[in-house]
């Protein structure tokens, strides 16, 4: 997996939090988005070395689409 998407987020108590759609359960956490981004690079190996020792698969990444939708008010 030479390049997989991942998914940044604010934290609400500060810094960032990014997780991977492909690999479940794959996710790390840094004070800036720098950080976050070199910290699940090695998240990432990580997750792949352990899917090896266990004997499984590693998980072909399918598109991410991101998208918004407008959600009602309560009222609406």
């Amino acid at each position: 997996m030479p390049e997989c998407a991942v998914v940044v987020y604010e934290a609400e108590e500060g810094g960032y939090w990014v997780e991977v759609p492909a690999l479940p359960g794959c996710f790390s956490q840094a004070e800036t988005v720098e950080g976050a981004l070199e910290n699940v690079r090695e998240a990432i190996g990580a997750h792949l070395l352990a899917l090896g020792e266990d004997g499984q698969e590693i998980p072909e990444e399918r598109e991410v689409l991101l998208g918004r939708v407008e959600v009602p008010s309560g009222g609406d």
